[in-house]
């Protein structure tokens, strides 16, 4: 049976001249704020009227750890479990206008972009290398839009130190990784020899995870199909879904069906909740750890269209 794989698609580099920041080197860096607008925060040209400090950025590093250890009887510690924390980025930020009218109308929009993270969720900081590659962070505004407050600023020109929040310390590829599994078409059993088709998509394959920590994928099944199981095969984490025992029923040609391992969820193309249809208390919504990891696709009751998609975004430690 054919397996299909679909191509990795590259974004197209940026057009703003990459600078150089302390822990990340050259890039170029966006702020995404809420509503989706983008501001480019390393736009040193002369009509600019906002760009960064570098002279002060800190926090896009390793991510921060909290280490809980027990004592050793012989002396010392032994680590017991690893944690990882929020990170706080500091991100000092100049603003500046023709006139004290263009200033203020640039400094106000600008913190309203920031501070909007508290009321319509997470803006998005964007850092973006001379090769192509992006890698983003979900960020709030935490504080430090309040200007130096010295002679001869806040007339034309301010800076502010922001202090921005990240509940998610990890950077998050912008490019999804996807696998494609498809099922091949059936044959004549007579024509024109005796054959036999599969009745499931069944696949070992290995699936790569390039980046530095545990990733929580999403699968998305395309019908006809009955039972979905799904196995990482160097741990023997699985989970099967079995269609007759959802409100939904079989899924059939062309329908679809959502598994999220984080947060753990089923959803059917029409928005039904089939949780309930997992191997409960047996089932793994499994994550992809750094690396090669060996994991099978089968799909009881499949035929031509019947399909399975992962995708997930590699998570990093740095920027």
């Amino acid at each position: 049976m054919p397996l299909i794989t679909a191509p990795v698609i590259v974004p197209e580099e940026p057009g703003t001249p990459p600078v150089e920041l302390p822990e990340v080197g050259y890039a170029t860096v966006t702020y995404v704020d809420p509503a989706g607008t983008r501001w480019s925060m390393t736009d040193l040209s002369a009509g600019s009227q906002w760009y960064t400090l570098a002279d002060g950025v800190s926090g896009l590093g390793a991510a921060p750890y909290e280490l809980v250890s027990d004592p050793h009887p012989r002396g010392g510690a032994r680590l017991r479990h690893v944690q990882p924390q929020a990170r706080t980025i500091v991100w000092p930020v100049l603003v500046k206008g023709a006139d004290h009218t263009v200033f203020t109308a640039n400094w106000r929009a600008l913190a309203r972009a920031f501070t909007r993270t508290l009321r319509e969720g997470p803006g998005m900081l964007e850092v973006a290398r001379p090769d192509g590659g992006v890698r983003q962070i979900s960020v709030y505004y935490a504080d430090g839009w309040d200007g130096r407050g010295q002679a001869a600023t806040g007339i034309t020109w301010d800076s502010a130190v922001l202090t921005l929040w990240c509940e998610d310390p990890y950077w998050v590829d912008a490019v999804p990784v996807t696998v494609h599994r498809e099922q091949g078409t059936g044959v004549d059993f007579l024509v024109p020899y005796p054959s036999v088709s599969s009745s499931q998509v069944l696949g070992a394959t290995t699936v790569t995870n390039p980046g530095d920590v545990d990733v929580w994928p999403t699968w998305t099944i395309t019908g006809p199909a009955s039972v979905i199981e799904f196995t990482r095969e160097d741990n023997g984490d699985a989970f099967t879904l079995t269609m007759a025992d959802t409100v939904h029923g079989p899924l059939l040609a062309g329908e679809t069906v959502t598994v999220s391992t984080d947060p753990p969820r089923v959803r059917s193309g029409t928005g039904e909740t089939l949780t309930s249809g997992l191997n409960w208390p047996a089932a793994v919504l499994w994550s992809l750890p750094p690396g090669l990891t060996p994991v099978t696709f089968q799909l009881d009751g499949a035929a031509a269209g019947s399909a399975v998609d992962l995708v997930f975004h590699p998570r990093y430690e740095t920027a």
